[in-house]
């Protein structure tokens, strides 16, 4: 498929894979109410695609957090908790204040918002419900949103131009948001952390590891969380506190 190829060599593999993918259910779709046409990606051969590693280094944290501390405390914010939680951007855009238990030092993301259609508990490190308990002291009312917009959805949804300003604050090269997430499984992983309790910690699910993330308590993944987030903190020069959330299992 023509298609695919140039999308491929221009935007790189996952982009042509991706689009073919969108097409399938296009035609499945169009199969589905009546309009049986030839599913033309059939033919089509998928591109490799190779697993992304990126993550945030050692060496390039202490320039993250200085460029964060220098920007709007909304996206300072956002990145940091991008960063302790491993959460998806979407998820973090839409956090809500309801969903939040500082007390508990917990996050849990309703089903329906959550990837794999499965409620999310997700352990806040000390630092995060810091971060947070700031947040709260300048909640207007009873405004829902951690991270409010004057937008059609209420909260925050663009942080496209706040990261690129970001990257080239702390001239770190080819980072993306989404990389923050896979920087703290990186950080668990460097302490011994098992592969099912980060994948639980981050909200993964896959048909094998379902049974093994259901039965896991939650202790367990707030150590994994507690003891990789201020590693992580003080790579970057941040000062680290220790607070009740320590305490919470």
């Amino acid at each position: 498929m023509a298609l695919h190829s140039k999308l491929g060599e221009d935007h790189g593999h996952t982009t042509g894979n991706r689009a073919v993918q969108l097409l399938r259910r296009l035609y499945r779709y169009a199969a589905r109410i009546g309009n049986d046409l030839p599913d033309l990606t059939r033919a089509v051969m998928m591109f490799r695609e190779s697993a992304r590693e990126r993550f945030v280094t050692g060496e390039e944290l202490p320039r993250l957090f200085a460029a964060l501390e220098a920007d709007e405390p909304m996206f300072r914010d956002f990145f940091k908790l991008a960063l302790l939680t491993g959460a998806r951007r979407s998820n973090l855009q839409a956090m809500k204040w309801q969903d939040i238990d500082l007390d508990a030092a917990t996050w849990t993301v309703a089903a329906n918002e959550a990837k794999a259609h499965r409620q999310i508990v997700i352990p806040l490190c000390p630092k995060a419900v810091e971060i947070l308990t700031e947040r709260l002291k300048s909640r207007e009312g009873d405004a829902p949103w951690v991270f409010p917009s004057r937008g059609a959805t209420g909260h925050l949804v663009e942080v496209k131009v706040a990261w690129a300003r970001i990257l080239e604050r702390s001239k770190i090269d080819g980072l993306t948001v989404h990389d923050l997430c896979r920087t703290l499984g990186s950080w668990q992983a460097g302490f011994g952390s098992s592969m099912a309790i980060i994948g639980k910690s981050l909200g993964h699910s896959s048909t094998r590891s379902t049974e093994i993330y259901s039965r896991l308590a939650m202790h367990p993944v707030r150590q994994s969380v507690n003891a990789a987030a201020p590693a992580m903190l003080a790579a970057g020069g941040v000062p680290v506190a220790t607070t009740k959330a320590d305490q919470v299992g």
